[in-house]
């Protein structure tokens, strides 16, 4: 994966780093292995980053290790800059709607983080 980056991985706040903090290094390395290949590559396979259906630019990224799954909700910022929302450790077949809902809040926060910020 050498070139030059598609897209920019950042963390808001620290919904995801919290999460991050808390699994062990083997999970760690997959996951960051999984955000160089969404900032190295200009397609993305969709087992890999999906958009998630009946939300207005939620995307779930998804990473497996060993049996476990795992989901990090993120969206776009001008095309380029994926945002990190929150992570969590999949144990059920259906994405969990409080998961989905505080993605969600955490999107809208930043919008208005930077509305706030970029007064017109």
């Amino acid at each position: 994966m050498q070139g030059s980056k598609y897209r920019t991985i950042v963390f808001y706040e620290n919904y995801f780093t919290s999460f991050f903090a808390k699994l062990n290094e083997k999970t760690k390395d997959k996951i960051i292995w999984t955000f160089r290949l969404i900032e190295m590559q200009a397609r993305v396979p969709v087992d890999v980053l999906k958009h998630m259906e009946g939300t207005n630019g939620l995307y779930e990224i998804r990473v497996q290790h060993g049996g476990d799954q795992f989901r990090i909700f993120c969206f776009f910022d001008e095309g380029k800059l994926v945002v990190l929302a929150n992570g969590f450790q999949k144990k059920t077949q259906k994405t969990p709607r409080k998961e989905i809902e505080r993605a969600l809040k955490i999107k809208a926060a930043y919008e208005q983080s930077k509305k706030d910020s970029n007064p017109q």
